[in-house]
């Protein structure tokens, strides 16, 4: 069944949002967002105030795409006001280990008591402070925040041994003011 949907993204006052094609350039008080949308039959504009999204004959295909493109342009908005935060935990109870940061990469030294050091790259635009035991991550776009502490879960993710027993890592605590 083909309808007429549209959805209205309200832009809050302080933020700036410009449409160059299918490129959609966010501005705000804590920095700049860019993202190039697959758009597909859907249509995007930036008119008083607010950003219309939709199509005058939609399928159920287009209203998911419409919906999902809407909540990462809400991300995006919601970005640039107050940047996302990411808080791990460093965690250990055989070995201790050190994390050292260097340039965009993490070191990862004594980690099971292993001579080789671990690395965990730290994607561009995220910015990382680590402080005794808590780690803690930044980023105006929600994607490379999540992305940037995956990374050091995947890192220090350990194989071939028991998992009840050794519970040595680092571990998302919080997600965007969110405990886990």
């Amino acid at each position: 069944m083909k309808k007429e949907l549209f959805v209205e993204i309200e832009i809050p006052e302080g933020v700036e949002v410009s449409l160059d094609g299918t490129e959609l350039t966010v501005k705000g008080p804590e920095g700049e967002n860019k993202r190039a949308f697959k758009l597909g039959r859907l249509d995007i504009e930036v008119k008083d105030g607010k950003i219309v999204l939709g199509n005058k004959v939609s399928t159920k295909t287009e209203k998911k795409m419409m919906n999902t493109i809407a909540a990462h342009i809400r991300n995006m908005i919601k970005g640039v006001q107050e940047k996302f935060e990411y808080k791990l935990k460093i965690c250990f109870g055989h070995f201790p280990f050190t994390v050292k940061q260097e340039g965009n990469k993490v070191i990862i030294k004594n980690f099971l008591g292993e001579k080789i050091d671990r690395e965990v790259k730290i994607p561009e635009g995220a910015e990382l402070d680590v402080k005794k035991e808590i780690i803690t991550i930044k980023s105006v776009n929600r994607e490379i925040a999540g992305q940037a502490a995956a990374n050091f879960e995947a890192a220090t993710k350990i194989k071939g041994r028991d998992k009840r027993i050794f519970q040595d890592g680092v571990y998302i605590i919080n997600k965007c003011g969110k405990d886990m």
